[in-house]
């Protein structure tokens, strides 16, 4: 070897680093898009609340603006379907604004439309940050199979689960900021300024905690794919049988 043979080694170690750690990032972001739902999935969260409050806005009215929420979840639905895309994202609004209609008919309250997802909000915060203090952070639940994964991060990866339990306090106290601001609102705004306010807390939110959890998650190893250790298991099992069965022809 000669002397000019180690800085091209090196040069060429640092570009495959380099290029390793771009396809890391890269392979994150899609995860993370397709996990959440990607741009879409944001715009078919805040269409139906942004239409509620405009419409009762204009006219005061709930019936109507609770209708046309509705009315504009399922046509969200029935477009995914036509399209033959993953529609799990669309049938979580329906649900989510179905609640919020009932809520605000019960009462008679146009705010307690929004109350069902206040308290989802709520429930979600503390359910990330319980497990991830219960060392089964929720956020390594939701990616896990994404990654293909599952949960083999929890033994066998601990940089992997570490990231994990970063971004799972980052969701928790993202989601607990935002609540800390909507529920007073809730009490002291009226109607329109509330919905206003929610709406516009919609997103911001979201994409932080969203771009928290690329960071960590793009400079944590990689994810260790159990899926093709389990098909390069099955596959050593019948290659393994091949061979016992040609020995036993000899």
């Amino acid at each position: 070897m000669t002397s000019l043979d180690k800085p091209t080694s090196d040069t060429d170690r640092t570009t495959r680093t380099a290029q390793e750690a771009a396809d890391a990032k890269a392979v994150t972001e899609a995860a993370l898009f397709e996990a959440f739902g990607g741009v879409r999935g944001m715009v078919e969260t805040v269409v139906p609340g942004l239409l509620f409050v405009t419409i009762f806005t204009i006219n005061k009215d709930l019936h109507s603006s609770a209708i046309a929420a509705l009315a504009v979840s399922l046509i969200l639905v029935v477009v995914r379907l036509i399209r033959k895309d993953t529609v799990k994202h669309a049938f979580s609004g329906v649900f989510g604004v179905a609640f919020g209609v009932v809520f605000a008919m019960m009462t008679g309250n146009a705010k307690d439309f929004y109350l069902p997802g206040m308290l989802y909000t709520l429930g979600l915060a503390l359910a990330y940050l319980i497990t991830t203090v219960a060392g089964l952070p929720l956020i390594g639940l939701i990616l896990g199979p994404v990654f293909k994964e599952n949960l083999s991060w929890r033994t066998r990866n601990p940089g992997r689960k570490k990231a994990y339990a970063k971004a799972s306090y980052a969701w928790g106290l993202i989601l607990l900021a935002k609540c800390a601001i909507l529920f007073p609102l809730y009490w002291w705004a009226d109607t329109t300024q509330f919905g206003w306010v929610l709406v516009a807390l919609k997103i911001p939110p979201f994409l932080l905690a969203v771009y928290l959890t690329w960071v960590f998650l793009a400079k944590a190893p990689p994810p260790i794919d159990v899926f093709a250790e389990m098909e390069a298991e099955e596959q050593a099992e019948k290659d393994r049988k091949a061979a016992e069965a040609r020995n036993q022809e000899f």
